[in-house]
């Protein structure tokens, strides 16, 4: 790894993962010379990554595992030991080991946080990396290209201000999903801003290729709505109250209700024409052209009833006084 300035900004990365294999490989050379120190966790991995992390020059944590797995708490575990290494740092890259981070990122991002004293977080434009070899893969992509300028979260890979998350204490461990916009909703709270720059960040592979996959995925949505509507819902902007109300809308209460006149009365029925209609009312919004924003329309519409699923589990878990098992879909 190149040496950076002494008087330069000091980065710090913290990249997670388990059995990337090759993709590891790629994140790891992607961030390589462009930081100062570099923390890799893994998390139980079975085919030799930490060897080779550590063979390019990275440190590495391996999680105990015989506590349940988050990627919130791989993350702290991460910054904890990049703090102890370089306690100096100014500002850190959290990246997983999917992705592959934008060459010309960490300048422009610790750019605008060193013109930007108010903001305490960026990210950039993610972009699927093989959005042609299936639907979902598209659909990812689409999802994430968010409006540019100040928002309300972010994703899994941002570059943070280190005194910003050391003053909320990190993302929350016991969090199986939407770890990263609760720590935004903590450090809006706290007085900060967040912000979407119009630059490339990363690559990602999200390596989505079956529907059971997609459908896991958007249930784990809805179980991270549900908590975080749990953790900050009482608050003024009333965080993921929406997403809920959407999701038992249209994938419990509409259903139910056409369903439950369409067995009293059966042409009730034809109600049903409202969901492709909501789809092209989505689609009609979207900037995508063509047919693909008709596609996206439909899968947000079809993915409110695996949201309301996972709203289920979440009100479940509660009511058992049990943590809710990882939802995992790769």
């Amino acid at each position: 790894m190149s040496a950076l300035p002494e008087n330069a900004t000091r980065i710090g990365v913290v990249l997670i993962g388990r059995n990337e294999g090759e993709r590891l490989i790629a994140a790891l050379r992607s961030v390589s010379g462009r930081a100062d120190a570099i923390v890799y966790v893994d998390s139980g991995s079975t085919d030799r990554s930490v060897e080779a992390a550590e063979a390019m020059g990275a440190a590495t944590v391996c999680l105990d595992m015989s506590t349940p797995f988050t990627a919130a708490r791989a993350r702290n575990a991460g910054f904890a030991v990049l703090l102890k290494r370089d306690p100096a740092v100014d500002f850190v890259q959290f990246i997983d080991g999917d992705c592959e981070l934008d060459l010309g990122w960490i300048d422009v991002a610790a750019a605008f946080l060193e013109s930007r004293p108010d903001v305490a977080l960026v990210c950039g434009r993610r972009r699927e990396r093989f959005p042609q070899r299936s639907i979902y893969n598209k659909l990812c992509d689409m999802e994430w290209d968010t409006p540019v300028g100040e928002t309300r979260e972010s994703g899994g890979d941002f570059l943070v201000r280190r005194e910003a998350f050391s003053a909320v204490a990190g993302f929350t461990e016991h969090l199986i999903a939407g770890e990263e916009p609760e720590l935004c909703a903590r450090l809006r709270r706290a007085g900060w801003k967040i912000w979407r720059l119009d630059a490339e960040m990363t690559v990602h592979d999200a390596d989505i290729l079956r529907f059971r996959q997609w459908w896991r995925r958007a249930v784990r949505s809805g179980f991270a709505y549900a908590s975080l509507r749990h953790l900050h819902g009482a608050g003024p902007d009333r965080h993921s109250h929406r997403n809920v109300k959407s999701a038992l809308i249209w994938g419990a209460a509409v259903p139910a209700a056409i369903v439950g006149a369409a067995l009293a009365y059966p042409p009730a029925a034809a109600a049903a024409v409202i969901y492709p209609l909501q789809a092209a009312r989505i689609g009609l919004r979207q900037k995508h052209q063509g047919a693909d924003r008709f596609l996206y329309g439909a899968f947000v519409v079809l993915g409110k009833f695996a949201e309301a699923v996972g709203i289920g589990k979440f009100a479940y878990a509660r009511l058992r006084g049990r943590d809710q098992p990882l939802i995992e879909y790769k």
